[in-house]
């Protein structure tokens, strides 16, 4: 059974750091690339970053470069999410995902085959 469990979310001023947390289990974590997606409410869910098996290769939606970094263990299959320069506007629930084809990273929810269950991230202002 495949489980992806994300932790660190909170509630933090503008400007502050967070660091999210997803700790894979039930799968071969290094042959799969990671992402971070995030959800608020009335929003459809946006990709945020990924990261492919080796993490070699990374990528991000342009309202997050320079703020944020997803990074990887696979000793640990964890994949984490730095969150710096939070603005009121990342509020959301931010999910992380799996995708089995490991050397890509693609910014698509459906692409995607197994998804934890979220971590809620508040930023006031």
């Amino acid at each position: 059974q495949v489980q992806l469990v994300e932790s660190g979310g909170g509630l933090v001023q503008a400007g502050g750091s967070l660091r999210l947390s997803c700790a894979a289990s039930g799968l071969p974590f290094s042959r799969y690339a990671m992402a971070w997606f995030r959800q608020a409410p009335g929003k459809e869910r946006e990709f945020v970053g990924g990261i492919s098996w080796n993490g070699g290769s990374t990528s991000y939606t342009d309202s997050v470069k320079g703020r944020f970094t997803i990074s990887r263990d696979n000793a640990l299959n964890t994949v984490y999410l730095q969150m710096n320069g939070l603005k009121p506007e990342d509020t959301a629930v931010y999910y992380c995902a799996a995708d089995k084809i490991f050397w890509r990273v693609v910014p698509t929810a459906g692409a995607y085959n197994y998804w934890g269950q979220g971590t809620q991230v508040t930023v006031s202002s």
